[in-house]
């Protein structure tokens, strides 16, 4: 399917665009409550404020491709602490895997954003990095 390369560009500006709003919203979920109805209080200055902060700046900077490297790879480590300490929680029963532990969107998104780190803004992004 080599006819595929030629839309390669587009397809990695739509991937870093989709991930980056769809990082974006869990962090205004987190933060203001977004369709997040049963949200617990969220203390200013906890872990999981620090987390939906940098959910929704990083994600915004990614989808819009400026700082996208730093960005993506704080995104990046970010997600590597949210499945370690909230989903795997370093057990090494069934809850190892990620199907049981509810983590298999941290652990895509944290290799996702890896990813984008490595490969910068691309071409239709706003900012060069």
């Amino acid at each position: 399917m080599k006819q595929l390369k030629h839309f390669s560009d587009f397809a990695y500006a739509a991937l870093r665009f989709m991930a980056g709003w769809m990082f974006a919203f869990h962090g205004a979920q987190k933060l203001f409550g977004l369709l997040a109805p049963d949200r617990p209080p969220l203390v200013l200055g906890s872990q999981m404020w620090f987390g939906g902060v940098i959910e929704l700046v990083c994600g915004l900077l990614i989808a819009l491709g400026v700082k996208t490297r730093g960005a993506a790879f704080l995104s990046s480590g970010t997600m590597a602490v949210a499945y370690t300490q909230f989903h795997w929680k370093l057990q090494l029963d069934s809850n190892f895997f990620p199907a049981v532990n509810h983590g298999e969107l941290a652990a895509v998104y944290c290799f996702l954003f890896l990813f984008i780190a490595c490969q910068g803004g691309g071409k239709f992004s706003l900012g060069r990095d």
